[in-house]
C-alpha cells in the first residue's frame, strides 16, 4: 500500500470523498482539476486550500 501524502487534517469527510474517487496522492490530484475536486461530495473550501498549499510546496498544482 502506498503512503499517502496528502495533508494531515483534511477532515474525515474530505478524506472519504478523496479515496472513493482513487484520489491517495498529490501526484493523484495532479491529474484532477482544482474545479473537479472541489466537486467531490466532503470536499469543501478549507479542503480545497489546504490541497492547493500542500501541492505548491511540492511544486506541483493541480491539472
Amino acid at each position: 500500500m502506498i503512503e499517502s501524502d496528502l495533508p494531515p487534517k483534511l477532515g474525515r469527510p474530505a478524506e472519504r470523498a478523496l479515496a472513493a474517487a482513487g484520489i491517495t496522492t498529490l501526484a493523484d490530484l495532479t491529474t484532477r482539476t482544482e474545479r473537479d475536486v472541489a466537486a467531490l461530495h466532503g470536499v469543501g473550501p478549507t479542503a480545497v486550500v489546504k490541497l492547493r498549499a500542500a501541492l505548491a510546496e511540492h511544486d506541483q498544482s493541480f491539472a
